[in-house]
């Protein structure tokens, strides 16, 4: 038995690889496909799967949540995303209450449903989905304007905390075990154990990381697998978020400079594919959709409610104070807010709840979920086209810590300056290293293609292509000046640190330093250590 579970594990695990393959080709979000083939399986009853499972389903996505949510923080680059931290955290917390109250109100006087499971369909629904989102604008690679790529990855990657603590608050209104006082008082354990257990538990790791010489690669894994499992149980077990807790540790020390990074990197990386990809398929194994006629007209409504109506009011009252976000980047923020695996996971805490609901939220949910992913996630491309935010010369990639540049090849220059070894020689004369190459020469405003009988003049900038280093015992750093640096002001020569400068950004301005360069607040450095 064990055999054929493993057999039809490998078989699933090789169609969702060609799924992918061919989503990516016909701009149909992956996920969707995960989902659909779930169903498909529990259809065909390849895998039986019975209502008694749904403990299960919950124990699992939860496990997987930890994993996906702590993915999204350890990717999330700090340097590209801390302009816009607060309005993207105003969007994950605020944003997210206005967004269950309105689909709430929704949900009760034009659908009648009763208060109670009005108020907890509007917290399930209440955040948008990291993966859906993550998946889209890396696949398509949409760069867009004014930081709305960097926005919309930490508000989806950090937005769930909220709609779990509103998802169990509802729950307990509905069981009756909540009071006004008990109910404020669970919001500030969740709130406040679970900042202070992830702030806590990440130093103690990013401690452990720079004293710590842990042998080998797989064990520097094993430590940061460990790390992402404690930093959601041990809050969880106080009574705090461990949600908001484990999101905090990986973003700490996912920005954190460490040994093998770019290997958990790629481990991380698989794990939290294989995450989603099994979460996604164990929730469409446990749809039913014999039910799905009477569920699908009410999904299709609280779907508009919030396309239309609560998430561009959550958006557009939170962004509109900063006066610095244009119509058509709100709205097009507003249109991105996809639901996903998490409003599925908080329908399932539902059914495993003490009180009966009226409606099927499970299949409800799961309904909107395949609209939201399907359609709305399909046309994002489409909408970032029509409101005019797409920037061809911005990376999305960049926001994300796994971001290399994929090139094989490097490029650099030299001025030939009167005294240069290169001034007034013939290309083919310069004793150049090997795989070292000129490959154009900049002289006033014309580009000279060099060949080897190109005479270099002074004045003259030599573009040089070499190959791109690829060795693994240098560490490229990036740290920015800080305010309270003891570098202010001072020459590079006069302030000893842990590695060799060898580029400065300042503003627009890229400065190759030596040791009587001046550093002041604000540079951005690049270090080798």
């Amino acid at each position: 038995m064990i055999t054929l579970i493993l057999l039809i594990g490998a078989l699933v695990l090789f169609i969702s690889i060609g799924l992918n393959n061919i989503s990516t080709r016909l701009g149909i979000p992956a996920l969707l496909a995960f989902l659909l083939l779930g169903a498909i399986f529990g259809v065909t009853n390849v895998i039986p799967i019975k209502i008694e499972d749904f403990q299960f389903a919950h124990n699992f996505c939860t496990c997987a949540l930890i994993f996906i949510m702590f993915y999204g923080g350890f990717g999330t680059r700090w340097s590209a995303v801390r302009h816009i931290v607060t309005e993207a955290g105003l969007l994950a917390s605020v944003g997210v209450i206005i967004t269950a109250a309105i689909t709430s109100l929704l949900c009760y006087f034009v659908l009648g449903w009763g208060l109670i499971e009005s108020l907890v369909l509007g917290a399930i629904v209440s955040s948008t989905d990291a993966a859906s989102v993550f998946s889209i604008l890396r696949t398509k690679k949409l760069g867009l304007k004014n930081n709305t790529s960097p926005m919309l990855q930490v508000e989806s990657g950090s937005n769930d905390p909220m709609a779990f603590m509103l998802t169990i608050a509802m729950l307990s209104i509905a069981n009756g075990t909540a009071s006004g006082g008990k109910l404020a008082l669970m919001l500030l354990m969740q709130i406040g154990i679970g900042t202070a257990c992830g702030l806590i538990l990440a130093q103690i790791a990013c401690l452990t990381l720079r004293k710590v010489d842990i042998k080998g690669s797989g064990y520097i894994s094993l430590f940061i697998l460990a790390l992402a499992v404690a930093s959601y149980s041990i809050p969880d077990i106080l009574g705090g978020n461990g949600y908001l807790s484990v999101y905090l540790v990986g973003m700490i020390v996912g920005n954190q400079d460490f040994k093998d990074k770019k290997t958990i990197v790629n481990f991380f990386d698989g794990i939290t594919e294989l995450m989603q990809v099994m979460t996604f398929f164990l929730i469409g194994l446990l749809v039913d959709l014999s039910k799905m006629p009477n569920d699908i007209i009410p999904a299709i409504l609280i779907f508009l409610f919030l396309l239309l109506l609560a998430r561009p009011a959550a958006v557009f009252g939170v962004l509109t104070p900063f006066r610095k976000y244009s119509f058509k980047q709100m709205a097009f923020i507003s249109f991105v807010g996809l639901r996903g695996a998490s409003a599925i996971v908080f329908a399932i805490m539902c059914i495993n709840g003490d009180e009966p609901m009226q409606q099927d939220l499970f299949n409800i949910v799961f309904c909107l979920v395949v609209i939201s992913i399907g359609l709305q996630g399909s046309l994002i491309p489409w909408a970032a086209k029509k409101l005019d935010m797409i920037d061809k010369h911005s990376n999305v990639l960049k926001s994300f810590n796994d971001y290399t540049e994929d090139n094989t090849l490097h490029f650099s220059w030299v001025e030939v300056t009167p005294e240069s070894s290169m001034a007034n020689k013939q290309v083919h004369e310069i004793n150049f290293p090997k795989n070292v190459l000129i490959a154009l020469i900049i002289r006033g405003k014309e580009q000279i293609i060099a060949r080897g009988d190109t005479t270099l003049l002074p004045g003259d900038k030599a573009i040089l292509v070499t190959k791109a280093f690829e060795g693994s015992d240098a560490i490229f750093l990036e740290k920015t000046v800080k305010p309270t640096s003891r570098r202010i002001g001072k020459k590079i020569k006069e302030v000893p640190g842990s590695g060799i400068i060898i580029l400065i950004r300042r503003g627009d301005e890229n400065i190759i330093p030596n040791g009587n360069t001046v550093l002041y607040e604000g540079d951005h450095l690049v270090l080798l250590r």
